[in-house]
């Protein structure tokens, strides 16, 4: 019989909410793809989260990865230490002014170090100013476990959880 798999919808509802973790490394840094590409996102998807069986978009044309990489709803952030890839978010702006983050992960070599709450802290705070009424994010089981302990102590709320036999 498989392990159950539960997934727990966070939420938060206003900025102040927030519990910012500096990032105290100059040698990790954080910054927006403002050229969008839809293949880099296809890599960020695969190479973070292989780790983690995120297989929904493994069967995805390029086609159907550009328009959703590529949207005007869609921004993409990678974070980088002495230049190799560390990390990404997504985040993707929903009705209402909901914006999600869609992904969220770190390479396996920067897992254990700390820059898990800073790169969500900036995840929420980016979040904040595109301008959301409601920043909210998902995850399971068969993510990190750390992952529902990092996104408690940024101050995101569990709202609802779900499980899957």
């Amino acid at each position: 019989m498989p392990t159950p798999v539960t997934t727990y919808y966070l939420e938060m509802n206003r900025p102040e909410a927030l519990k910012y973790k500096q990032n105290l490394d100059p040698e990790f840094r954080i910054m927006e793809c403002k050229v969008k590409q839809y293949q880099f996102n296809k890599f960020l998807y695969e190479f973070i989260g292989e780790a983690w069986q995120w297989v929904n978009k493994r069967q995805w044309s390029d086609e159907k990865w550009r328009q959703y990489a590529e949207s005007d709803y869609l921004r993409t952030w990678g974070a980088y230490q002495f230049g190799s890839p560390a990390g990404y978010y997504e985040l993707q702006f929903q009705d209402k002014r909901n914006v999600e983050i869609a992904y969220f992960g770190l390479a396996p070599r920067f897992i254990g170090k700390g820059y898990g709450g800073v790169l969500l802290s900036h995840a929420i705070r980016s979040a904040w100013d595109w301008g959301a009424s409601r920043v909210w994010v998902h995850t399971c089981t068969l993510d990190h476990p750390n992952a529902l302990n990092n996104y408690l102590a940024r101050g995101l709320k569990i709202y609802k959880e779900e499980v899957l036999h």
